[in-house]
């Protein structure tokens, strides 16, 4: 406990110094008043993570940039993660600075070491990182950002194969303002992100590093708050990573690398930390975190840029929705129902033959399939589905085989009916369905129930949350062109509001996001950011309240990034114990023609696990014929 103290008030001093110099002058202080070294004790003092952690910060960076590299690159395997995050983060200075240090602490040559660790275009852009010669930040060649841009689109996206050698030399040595001018260009020559671009053109290693290279040249805060999120999510946490990052940016970013957590996934840096460690460990780890911000809402200044820049990027990214579902090509509604009728006669049901049809076909497909049946054989195809499945593949099977319209409106119903309410299911239903799947919708809950929709959540529900589900209900919301003189005064309007009282906040809220278009919301929350120097989400989950702040927050999430709210969803539905199967297949359903392609990239970009892996281990829980999860899996398009 002494030594923490001692050192954490130390540490609180050298927020100030650069602690290259002071933590040094601390180990030999000790070393020449004792004749002993500081860092030898810590070591015989201390076990474990808390050892490695303290001894971390007594280290020189340099230094402990070497020791991290020297640890990822010996013994039989090599941490390729470890030297993507040092040498594509690093300044020229640190860089110089790590190659001198680990030739003085280990009597060899890094880039020699590197080399005959590494293979192939990995390798190439390492020693190219190791150089240390990129381009200043200042330095901007305003004539080659265009063609730059274009260049890089020819050695990728224009091309069959990927010319790695020309996305090598730009982003290994061009400077960090320069490629930000580049990849803003590439965004309007080829219609998509620099990052998407790589993920279609490389594989493997190289494919990680050069992300990690434009991930740091958007932004450093950003990088580091992903790799601390993936850090300590899940089961387990990655210790080493864990500590090289606090260690190595306490003094730099932190305070900028906590906003841009909070920013990201929705919960302060410190909670997490404080909710994945414990012990001494722990304290520290939160000493250097610097404090909770979950509940700040304002942004320091680097933090605020970055909030600004996710939405222009999201107001100008196309992104091409693709379903995991199509049209089947040989398609013969006769040849089909009779298949489906000889499976379900007799002893026993074929469930084999039922899925391969059902989840092989599109809902347009299907619902001719619905009608030969009836014609050809006299009988209801969904009455003879449902006498023979049973649990959760009776319903997956259903679900498939209604409309859309008919299947929204069967799951509101679901949502509303009972002792209680499932109040995420109708946010989610009402916020990612359009003004014509909301209206369908509204006319199938009246045609199956014989009660308008809005009646049924105005007997169901109350208060501002039910204001806020009947104005999505209408399915009136604005579409057109966006009007920037009219997204500054709503910017300007939120803005206010969030000086006012509660209820005429929630109002003014519910009046705008409600009511305004996807385009239009997300450059007024890009807008807002500059207006208030506050984040939209945050003031939601600051300012709002239960149901309230659940629908509201669900609007905001779905305007920045429809497929990521909703892979959010799914993810959250087969978390933890058990699995929320009603979740789970009313997205898996309602979503895979329009968009689960989408949505698997963003579960697998913010999880590290595909939604193919996810189903694998939850979905089969109480249905041991594993019927339900090959269905899943089918729907779900196969392995990323």
């Amino acid at each position: 406990m002494l030594i923490l103290q001692q050192l954490c008030r130390l540490r609180s001093v050298v927020m100030y110094r650069h602690h290259c110099h002071t933590f040094s002058l601390v180990c030999w202080s000790v070393q020449d008043l004792g004749r002993r070294d500081l860092i030898d004790d810590l070591k015989y003092e201390l076990t474990g993570k808390f050892e490695r952690l303290i001894v971390g910060l007594m280290r020189p960076p340099a230094y402990h940039d070497a020791k991290e590299i020297k640890d990822a690159i010996k013994g039989a395997g090599t941490d390729e993660k470890c030297l993507i995050e040092i040498l594509a983060s690093r300044t020229n200075e640190q860089i110089h600075n790590l190659v001198a240090a680990y030739k003085d602490a280990y009597g060899r040559d890094l880039e020699e070491d590197v080399i005959g660790d590494t293979s192939g275009h990995f390798k190439k852009m390492l020693v190219v990182l190791l150089q240390g010669t990129r381009e200043e930040d200042d330095v901007v060649s305003e004539d080659l950002v265009e063609q730059d841009a274009q260049d890089l689109y020819d050695a990728g996206e224009a091309q069959w194969g990927t010319d790695e050698a020309k996305f090598i030399m730009l982003l290994g040595n061009r400077s960090v303002t320069h490629l930000q001018l580049v990849f803003d260009e590439y965004q309007k020559i080829a219609e998509k992100s620099i990052e998407d671009s790589i993920k279609s053109e490389l594989s493997g290693d190289f494919e990680r590093l050069m992300l990690a290279v434009v991930q740091c040249i958007r932004s450093k805060p950003m990088f580091f708050a992903r790799r601390l999120y993936k850090s300590m999510k899940g089961l387990g946490t990655a210790d080493n990573t864990l500590i090289r990052i606090m260690v190595s940016r306490a003094e730099i970013d932190m305070l900028d690398i906590r906003e841009c957590f909070r920013l990201r996934y929705e919960k302060s840096l410190y909670n997490m930390i404080q909710d994945d460690t414990s012990g001494e460990y722990k304290r520290t780890l939160l000493r250097l975190c610097g404090g909770d911000d979950d509940m700040a809402g304002e942004f320091f200044p680097e933090a605020a840029q970055i909030a600004y820049k996710m939405w222009e990027i999201s107001a100008t990214t196309k992104i091409q929705l693709r379903g995991t579902v199509r049209p089947y090509q040989n398609f013969d509604p006769a040849s089909d129902a009779q298949a489906l009728r000889k499976a379900m006669k007799g002893f026993g049901t074929d469930e084999d033959t039922i899925i391969d049809i059902v989840a092989n076909r599109s809902n347009e497909q299907r619902q001719e399939i619905r009608r030969t049946f009836k014609s050809l054989l006299g009988r209801d195809l969904m009455a003879d589905l449902k006498s023979e499945l049973s649990k959760n593949l009776q319903r997956l099977i259903l679900g498939l085989m209604m409309t859309p319209a008919e299947f929204d409106a069967k799951m509101m119903k679901k949502a509303m009916e009972g002792a209680g309410t499932d109040e995420h299911a109708l946010i989610e239903i009402l916020v990612t369905r359009g003004n014509q799947e909301i209206q369908e919708m509204c006319s199938a809950y009246q045609s199956a129930f014989k009660k308008s929709l809005e009646d049924a959540i105005e007997s169901d529900t109350s208060g501002h949350f039910q204001r806020i589900l009947i104005a999505l209900t209408q399915g009136a919301r604005e579409e057109g062109p966006v009007d920037m003189a009219r997204t500054l005064e709503d910017a300007q309007e939120l803005a206010e509001a969030c000086n006012a009282d509660s209820g005429d906040m929630e109002d003014k809220f519910m009046s705008i996001l409600c009511t305004r278009s996807f385009p239009h919301l997300r450059k007024v929350f890009q807008e807002f950011v500059r207006f208030s120097n506050k984040d939209i989400e945050q003031i939601i989950k600051k300012e709002m309240s239960g149901d309230v702040k659940n629908a509201m927050f669900a609007i905001v999430r779905s305007v920045k990034n429809q497929p990521s709210y909703v892979a959010d969803r799914l993810y959250k539905a087969m978390k933890g114990l058990g699995t929320d199967d009603r979740a789970l297949i009313r997205i898996m359903v309602s979503r895979s023609e329009i968009d689960l392609f989408n949505i698997r990239k963003e579960f697998k970009d913010t999880h590290e696990a595909s939604l193919h892996e996810f189903i694998q281990v939850e979905a089969f829980v109480g249905d041991t014929s594993g019927d339900y999860r090959k269905t899943l899996l089918i729907l779900c398009g196969g392995e990323d």
